[in-house]
């Protein structure tokens, strides 16, 4: 039930009405939260629910144990059961197939023919949210940072809370948690910022809907045929794909967060205008936000952090969180990647003579690092998006030999252009309610004339039933 759809629209109104106006006491509305949780999800796949309850029976009664046990051996061994399960949720219906099948072409590589059985499995939608969301809340315990909560309803409720239950934020405990120890009806302030929100994600979403047709025609083709491309063709459908998949996940998480809102519930943002990044380190604290602080915090800070073994532990968590998007070897490459692009920039840091350059306000210089750091962004999306690494190579290749390669038809120039002032919208769009947020909704004239508008586009030109790309993930 994705909520760029008429379904959603009438779930979300009568959800609304009974939280609102019906159920106002507190253990009926978490009983309508969880209820109605499921009843969104079950608009995927109905069976899929007993997942998301085998992860929060799992770790509510963890949490329990731990924060109650007084060894830490005990301590540990109730955490690998927390972690165990919700890995091994991710690893049977994630990574299975794509363990089986990669063993089978190692094998063939030195020369032994083996068939591997696959088991077929569909992935859950967001199981690779709910599982992160729910494995730190026994970490959180387990490291002392966050007191285990009674009460078996509350935990589910909020873990299958529906606005950020299949595409995130990742929540932790103590951010969502201590918000469902009790309910709160909406203020109007915050109904006016959910409101904008959602309007401003919808809006993304059909902007990202747009850009799909130009990127599909750069990566949806085989390497011969991305070989010929020219650069202009190349050059659109990279920044296509970059704006789409930007705009479709900030859109959705835009969404989540305003729906949250209304309910009375606060979400953090997900995204910072990431494009506007001035290194690669700078674009992860703006990118995905709920998803690099998560791997920080519990896996780059677990192996170590910066304390020992520094390079090492970002390349780890960098390739891990590559992984965490498929069960693909692209994925890999792309967080293997990334791994060698904030290790190069810690590296350049400390040098020296580059302090005057990394540290300066000039606006030149600032423009340079921009501009090197979206190119790097706009490689690493080929590598993230191409079906193959012939494909991904071919595109590579064009972007930086543009002489060689055939010119470009003035229609392919024109879609250059909307491309170009659709990635731009977007960053306009975010940039609007990020900057501008209090003096929007302090004008209720200008606050209503802009939602108007906003749907009237999104209605307008909209696609509407198109499923969001982080649900794949």
């Amino acid at each position: 039930m994705p909520f760029n759809t008429p379904l959603f629209l009438v779930f979300f109104i009568i959800f609304f009405v009974l939280y609102n106006f019906v159920f106002r006491k507190y253990v009926p509305r978490l009983y309508l939260i969880l209820v109605g949780s499921f009843v969104f999800y079950a608009g995927w796949n109905y069976r899929f629910i007993l997942l998301i309850i085998l992860s929060a029976v799992v770790d509510y009664y963890v949490a329990i144990a731990i924060g109650n046990a007084t060894k830490q051996s005990v301590k540990k061994a109730l955490l690998a059961i927390s972690i165990s399960t919700n890995l091994g949720l991710l690893g049977i219906f994630k990574y299975a197939d794509f363990t089986l099948q990669s063993a089978a072409n190692f094998l063939s590589f030195f020369g032994f023919q083996v068939s591997m059985p696959t088991l077929g499995l569909v992935l859950p939608v967001g199981i690779s949210f709910y599982t992160f969301q729910s494995m730190s809340y026994t970490i959180d315990v387990y490291r002392g940072v966050f007191t285990y909560r009674k009460g078996l309803l509350q935990f589910t409720a909020a873990l299958s809370f529906f606005p950020q239950l299949v595409a995130g934020p990742i929540l932790r405990a103590r951010e969502i948690l201590p918000q469902f120890e009790t309910t709160v009806n909406p203020t109007w302030a915050s109904a006016k910022h959910g409101l904008l929100l959602i309007s401003v994600g919808l809006t993304k979403k059909t902007l990202a809907d747009l850009l799909a047709a130009p990127a599909a025609a750069v990566f949806d083709i085989n390497s011969t045929a991305a070989a010929s491309l020219s650069w202009m063709e190349t050059f659109t459908g990279v920044l296509a794909f970059a704006g789409q998949i930007y705009g479709d996940f900030s859109g959705y998480s835009d969404m989540a967060i305003g729906i949250a809102l209304l309910l009375g519930f606060n979400i953090p943002m997900n995204f910072r205008l990431p494009y506007c990044a001035l290194s690669p380190v700078d674009f992860w604290r703006r990118w995905h936000i709920s998803l690099s602080t998560w791997l920080r915090d519990y896996l780059y800070i677990s192996l170590g952090g910066k304390k020992k073994r520094r390079y090492l532990n970002i390349m780890i968590t960098m390739v891990l969180g590559g992984l965490w998007h498929g069960a693909a070897w692209n994925y890999l490459a792309w967080g293997f990647y990334h791994g060698c692009l904030i290790i190069a920039t810690h590296v350049f840091s400390n040098i020296s003579f580059l302090q005057n350059f990394i540290h300066s306000k000039r606006l030149w210089i600032k423009l340079l690092k921009w501009a090197m750091t979206i190119y790097l962004m706009l490689v690493g999306w080929i590598i993230f998006r191409a079906e193959n690494i012939d494909s991904a190579f071919n595109l590579v290749m064009n972007l930086h030999q543009p002489d060689s390669l055939p010119v470009s038809s003035p229609i392919v120039w024109l879609i250059g252009q909307l491309t170009i002032a659709a990635f731009i919208a977007m960053h306009v769009l975010d940039y609007s309610v990020i900057r501008y947020e209090e003096k929007i909704e302090s004008r209720p004239v200008v606050l209503l004339v802009l939602l108007i508008f906003l749907q009237f586009f999104c209605f307008s030109i909209g696609t509407p039933d198109q499923a969001f790309i982080y649900f794949q993930f």
